[in-house]
């Protein structure tokens, strides 16, 4: 029996063995010489540069809003430093503008620019709640940490608590806390009180709403040392 031998890629590196073998290890070493170059990191460094502006207004259709609150809000923030592009939607009772940056943007000072050009604009509709202004942050979830146990209600959120307060502590940015029931404080004021106090019970509301703060205060540090900062003054208990 007689073999010949093809004179295509497969019949020459057949003929010549030692090609074919040089060949192979050209291939590893480039494959290990990629995988070298190819950037890795544990945590890897991702920013969202966008901050949405948000305005309510209960009761009134798209048309107005968006006559209303979306263009003199777009008219004014169309000239903010850094913006890349500024989206916005206009439905009934809601105007929602989203602000999207170039990469590298100091968000903290994007974000105060963002106030105070939304504070300047002063023909938004009286009946229009205040805009809400937020910088998106996105968070990255890494473990799930199941909490039980026989004990009641009380001494279960108390140690819940506890377990947020270390993981804070520790450096872990955000800690969300599911199925345990929301904490609610009843506050009655006689009548009586409220004459003497010269107040009512929307003042009484108004006054535990601005001790109860959770609010952006912008960032600090850059790249992998950047840390998110707020100003948070949220009451878990009631004062004496």
């Amino acid at each position: 029996m007689q073999f010949t031998h093809k004179n295509d890629l497969i019949g020459l590196f057949a003929q010549h063995k030692v090609a074919s073998n040089l060949l192979m290890i050209i291939m590893f070493l480039g494959g290990f010489w990629s995988l070298s170059k190819l950037n890795t990191q544990f945590f890897p460094n991702f920013a969202l540069d966008f901050v949405s502006v948000r305005v309510v207004w209960s009761g009134a259709n798209a048309e107005d809003v968006e006559r209303s609150i979306t263009e003199p809000l777009e008219k004014e923030l169309r000239n903010l430093d850094s913006l890349k592009k500024m989206t916005s939607t206009s439905s009934n009772g809601i105007a929602s503008i989203t602000l999207e940056y170039f990469e590298g943007t100091e968000m903290g000072t994007a974000l105060d620019q963002v106030k105070e050009k939304v504070g300047i604009v002063r023909e938004l509709p009286t009946t229009s709640e205040e805009p809400e202004i937020t910088l998106q942050v996105r968070y990255e979830p890494i473990a799930r940490l199941l909490i039980t146990g026989a004990s009641d209600i009380k001494e279960l959120r108390s140690f819940v608590r506890k377990a947020e307060r270390e993981l804070l502590d520790r450096g872990i940015s955000k800690v969300d806390i599911t199925g345990l029931p929301e904490e609610e404080i009843a506050i009655q004021v006689p009548s009586a009180a409220l004459h003497e106090l010269n107040t009512s019970l929307d003042g009484i509301a108004d006054k535990v709403r601005r001790m109860s703060r959770d609010l952006p205060a912008g960032t600090v540090g850059r790249n992998d040392a950047a840390r998110q900062l707020r100003s948070l003054d949220q009451r878990r208990e009631e004062l004496g």
